[in-house]
C-alpha cells in the first residue's frame, strides 16, 4: 500500500507530503515548498529512499524548496503540467513578495499531463490535469489507498483561490466536479492547506461545489 505522512511547511502552513511504498521504503515527497530539513527529517526517521519530488503547481508555498531538494537529494522532479512554467520562472519573484528565502528557478524532468501514471517504489499514481487554482496544476490518485493528493484545487469547505494570474473560478468548479468528484465519495484527499476530508463529505456540504 501507499503510506503517507503530512509535514505543514512554510509560514503558509502548507501540506507537504511524504509518500512510500511499503513494500519497497522508497518515497516521493509531494509539494516541497521549503522547510527542507522537516521534510528530510521524516525521510530518515522512517529510513525511506528518496526517488523523486512531484508537484501539483508552482506557487511559492508548494514549490519554493523544489530547487534545494532536488539538487541535495540528486533526484527529478516530476509536474506539474506545462502551463504552470510561468509561475515556476517566477520564482524568485514570488519568494521577494511573499517573504520568502531566495529560491531558484528549476526545470522539471518531465512535465505530467491527463492520463499520465507516476511510480513510487511499486506503487502508481494517476494524474489528473485539474486547472482553475493554475492552469497547470494537477493532482495525484491512488486507487488501491483511495487516496487523492489535490493541492490547491479543493479544500475541506472551500476551494482554491482563482484570483492569481491564469486563475478562473468556472475552470476549477469543472476540474472538481468533473476529475476529482468521479473518483468516489470514499476518496479520502490531502489538500494544500488545512484538515483532510472525502470527495462525498464535500459534495454534501461544501457551499462551493455541493450538489
Amino acid at each position: 500500500m501507499l503510506k503517507y505522512q503530512i509535514v505543514p511547511v512554510t509560514p503558509f502552513m502548507q501540506n507537504c507530503s511524504v509518500i512510500w511504498c511499503e513494500e519497497t521504503n522508497k518515497a516521493a515527497v509531494v509539494d516541497p515548498g521549503g522547510d527542507i530539513g522537516k521534510i528530510r527529517k521524516v525521510v530518515e526517521e522512517k529510513q525511506l529512499t528518496l526517488e523523486k519530488i512531484l508537484l501539483t503547481h508552482a506557487h511559492i508555498d508548494h514549490a519554493g524548496g523544489t530547487h534545494e531538494l532536488a539538487e541535495t537529494a540528486g533526484i527529478p522532479i516530476e509536474g506539474p503540467e506545462w502551463e504552470d512554467k510561468f509561475w515556476i520562472d517566477a520564482l524568485p519573484q514570488q519568494s521577494d513578495m511573499f517573504g520568502f528565502p531566495h529560491v531558484e528557478v528549476f526545470e522539471p524532468s518531465r512535465w505530467l499531463k491527463e492520463g499520465d501514471q507516476c511510480t513510487v517504489g511499486k506503487q502508481v499514481l494517476e494524474v489528473y490535469h485539474c486547472p482553475g487554482h493554475t492552469p497547470g496544476h494537477v493532482i495525484f490518485f491512488h486507487p488501491g489507498s483511495k487516496l487523492a493528493i489535490v493541492g490547491d484545487v479543493l479544500f475541506n469547505g472551500s476551494i482554491g483561490r482563482t484570483d492569481f494570474p491564469k486563475g478562473d473560478h468556472a475552470t476549477l468548479i469543472n476540474s472538481i466536479k468533473t476529475k476529482l468528484f468521479p473518483l468516489g465519495d470514499d476518496v479520502s484527499f490531502i489538500p494544500g492547506h488545512g484538515p483532510m476530508s472525502t470527495f462525498g463529505f464535500e459534495r454534501k456540504t461544501n457551499p462551493f461545489v455541493k450538489d
